[in-house]
């Protein structure tokens, strides 16, 4: 027979999650220890196992009350795990400083665990020096908002990050950059290219259109084309002149902003990209996780990040990510970063592990995006298809570099092309 050593250490080997098993003691006194063998046994009815060696206090309790509660611990719940593990020291009360909901059954369960389960003891068979409680399942919750917390090898970790196999890039910045720099007769042209090398490209700013500083590219309606729009009226315009998507931005902080663009996206939100603005700030959080469950319901076909002021930090991208990817389902998340931290890359690749698949970025990173060709180049590294003319993308990208800035007054009079207009009608025609 193997020796008790060596049997450790093979299952050290196996990785597995990592729960807190709740229960009550005598006058209905709080217990919890962290446990990793826990099992699924049955779908229906729903059931579930936890193995406890006979020693254990809480095997005392959960055999007398017959109750148990399973709190799934995420990737950032290591001290929790340790704490019920009894590695912290001597603490008075495992629980403190958590929220816990007291379930139908009594037992208490960790409201920011990525799910639980209330059970109630339906069997108890014995496994040598443990026993296996079967529980039948009362009630469960599932938040799943983020990865879970690992046991591999007597170490703490998480689910290694896998890069996917393709993304896709979009353009919002190249047009309003040349028109900026009073070249607005090259834009069409360029955004063409652009589009052609298979590059979705923001042909249009209608939100701007009233305030008679448009910044647009007259070039052809196209499916890989998009317009930035400010309401139903304009989103329509565009979808109308032929273009692919329409793009609105919302303050997710503002309740009254969001619901105006939940009214403008109904029934069009399949060709809705909607952008978040300063979504990255951490006060933001709880808004943009909101918004994000809204636009997602409401079934837009992106959501959009968008670092403009290039302040998110790769740990601030990763930490939203995180938990946005999951929340966003079935929408598709889009992160737009800027590159005047000079980690506009590092920030990239830090989506990419957090399993974002679309990406905004600018051709020449005119207006101090990543530069899209920049982009392209490191995908390609990674082995991260992208379905472009690369080669294409960069002879743009050195004939946009040729563009010289203007500054002052110039620079003000060369952002409004000479045929630009203040309807919005007039600048799509001009766009056809």
């Amino acid at each position: 027979m193997i020796d008790p050593t060596t049997f450790r250490d093979v299952m050290a080997q196996w990785p597995s999650g990592v729960t807190v098993v709740t229960t009550l003691g005598p006058d209905g006194v709080r217990h919890g220890m962290t446990a990793s063998s826990f099992a699924s046994v049955s779908l229906d009815p729903p059931l579930v196992s936890i193995c406890l060696t006979k020693t254990l206090y809480s095997h005392e309790l959960v055999s007398r009350s017959g109750i148990f509660g399973i709190s799934v611990l995420a990737k950032d719940q290591a001290e929790i795990g340790r704490r019920f593990a009894g590695m912290s020291g001597d603490l008075e009360d495992r629980f403190a400083g958590e929220s816990w909901t007291t379930a139908e059954t009594g037992v208490p369960l960790l409201d920011s665990a990525l799910g639980w389960f209330d059970c109630r003891v339906v069997h108890a068979y014995p496994g040598g020096d443990h026993t296996i409680f079967v529980g039948e399942v009362v009630a469960g919750r599932s938040a799943g908002r983020t990865a879970p917390l690992l046991f591999h090898s007597r170490n703490w970790g998480q689910v290694a990050d896998v890069l996917p196999d393709a993304a896709t890039l979009a353009d919002g910045g190249v047009v309003a950059g040349l028109a900026a720099r009073g070249a607005a007769d090259q834009a069409a042209l360029v955004a063409a290219g652009v589009g052609d090398a298979g590059i979705r490209v923001r042909v249009a700013d209608l939100t701007s259109a009233t305030d008679d500083v448009a910044v647009l590219a007259p070039g052809g309606p196209q499916p890989l084309s998009s317009a930035l729009v400010g309401d139903r009226a304009q989103a329509d315009l565009a979808l109308g002149a032929g273009l692919g998507t329409v793009e609105l931005e919302v303050d997710p902080g503002d309740p009254e902003d969001l619901a105006r663009v939940l009214e403008a996206v109904d029934g069009i939100a399949e060709r809705c990209a909607v952008l978040l603005a300063d979504p990255f700030a951490d006060e933001r959080l709880d808004s943009v996780l909101a918004a994000v469950c809204a636009l997602s319901r409401a079934g837009v076909a992106e959501i959009a990040l968008p670092d403009i002021a290039g302040r998110a930090t790769p740990l601030q991208v990763r930490s939203l990510l995180q938990e946005v990817v999951a929340l966003a389902r079935p929408s598709q998340v889009r992160v737009g970063l800027h590159d005047r931290d000079r980690l506009g890359l590092v920030k990239a690749i830090t989506a990419l592990k957090s399993g974002v698949r679309h990406f905004d970025a600018t051709l020449a990173g005119l207006d101090a995006s990543v530069a899209t060709e920049d982009l392209i180049r490191l995908l390609t590294e990674l082995e991260v298809g992208v379905g472009v003319d690369a080669a294409a993308v960069d002879d743009l990208a050195r004939q946009v570099r040729t563009v010289p800035r203007r500054v002052g007054a110039a620079a003000e009079r060369a952002a409004v092309p000479a045929a630009a207009s203040t309807d919005a009608a007039e600048i799509l025609g001009a766009a056809g």
